[in-house]
């Protein structure tokens, strides 16, 4: 499926870390193979093939799904984990969980239906095609 030198490329990205910062707005989705932190508002999905972590201050309205995920925020929407899902005590979600395993810390509020013991599908990101690659369009 991938030549050695696109593997090696997607493995290293993997290890990458993306942050919204505390006062930042982010009004659509956000996908990475590597992690994701958010400290400010998301009003959009977010979907990280490795670890999404979320500040105590941090919002976000949509579906979040991840490898692993560490809450402290607020999330109004689906959480579908594949591996561990971490509810910490300023924890508050409005939405389902799906996952393999959960721990909630005291303190923390879900208002939704949970499945544990689940075995997640692969989480699918896309990946834009370098500029080189992309179909000039004219516009008259």
């Amino acid at each position: 499926m991938f030549s050695k030198e696109e593997k090696k490329s997607v493995e290293d990205l993997s290890g990458t870390s993306n942050i919204i910062g505390k006062e930042t707005l982010l009004e659509g989705s956000i996908e990475s193979i590597g992690n994701i932190r958010i400290e400010g508002r998301v009003f959009g999905n977010a979907k990280a093939k490795a670890k999404f972590v979320m500040g105590s201050d941090a919002f976000v309205d949509g579906n979040v799904m991840a490898r692993t995920a560490e809450v402290a925020g607020k999330i109004t929407g689906n959480i579908e984990i594949s591996e561990l899902l971490i509810l910490k005590p300023s924890a508050v979600i409005n939405g389902d969980i799906l996952t393999n395993k959960l721990v909630v810390e005291p303190g923390a509020t879900f208002n939704g239906g949970c499945k544990m013991g689940h075995l997640a599908k692969e989480i699918e990101i896309n990946t834009p095609e370098p500029r080189s690659q992309q179909k000039m369009v004219k516009h008259a």
